[in-house]
């Protein structure tokens, strides 16, 4: 059923580059924050400014995290630690939540001027796992899901989410752990191996991996479909459209069939 294997009855979906347009609006909004704090590093310490590559490091360091989390694993990168902070830091503090923060400001900024798009193909498959009487939950590392949904229309095929207000409220730990995954499908009311994930980043589907969930959707829109099934993914897709009945191929041109990597 909608590309899918019989067991599952629920359907945990990430939110920016899985349903809405608004992961390349995240990667803009953290190069402008890294770069700029790199410039004003370089500037004080010497070292040559190497700016932030929204290819590699975003995809390896930053999609899919917690927004502290990102900030710290891409700065460790470069070998660059700084003070945790308080997570109401103001967003001109150099600190993990500070830098956060600033990102934050800026991502907003560009969700108000250019607004939020939801993947045309990704809308049609909510619609048919509804009309299918599969769960739905969003599942996204982002405090801001809730404005996005209801931006992007979701609302109405939404039953529940589990995002960083949440995972903050109740100490999930952020992908690639499974605990926010593990925490939809608990409100949803169904087991793990009952649900199946939809992740476009690499630490989100190893979150899907790592919790056991009865099967992982990778969503390629950067083209790394092999990391993704490196990662744990049992399917790529470019696109959702691509699982809905009489569609049949999966990205890399194969066949759209289960491929188990545990």
């Amino acid at each position: 059923m909608l590309g899918l294997p019989a067991h599952v009855t629920a359907c945990l979906f990430d939110l920016d580059g899985v349903l809405t347009q608004t992961a390349r609006v995240h990667n803009a909004a953290w190069a402008e924050t890294f770069d700029d704090f790199l410039r004003r590093r370089s500037a004080i310490t010497g070292e040559p400014f190497r700016p932030f590559d929204p290819g590699d490091d975003y995809n390896r360091y930053v999609d899919g995290r917690p927004r502290a989390d990102g900030v710290r694993t891409f700065l460790a990168s470069r070998q660059i630690t700084l003070p945790e902070g308080e997570p109401d830091d103001p967003p001109t503090a150099d600190t993990v939540h500070g830098v956060g923060n600033r990102k934050n400001v800026i991502l907003l900024a560009r969700i108000r001027t250019d607004g939020v798009l939801a993947y045309q193909g990704s809308v049609d498959y909510l619609h048919a796992a509804r009309a299918a009487g599969l769960r739905r939950a969003v599942v996204s590392a982002s405090a801001n899901a809730a404005d996005v949904i209801s931006a992007a229309g979701l609302e109405p095929m939404v039953e529940a989410r589990v995002d960083g207000v949440v995972a903050r409220a109740r100490g999930l730990r952020g992908k690639p752990h499974p605990d926010t995954f593990l925490a939809g499908a608990e409100l949803l009311g169904v087991r793990p191996d009952q649900a199946v994930v939809f992740e476009d980043a690499l630490a989100g589907v190893a979150a899907g991996r790592a919790g056991n969930f009865g099967f992982v959707v990778g969503v390629d829109r950067v083209g790394q479909a092999d990391a993704l099934r490196e990662h744990g993914a049992d399917i790529v897709v470019r696109d959702l459209s691509e699982l809905l009945p009489g569609a049949g191929r999966g990205a890399g041109g194969g066949p759209v069939t289960a491929r188990r990597h545990r």
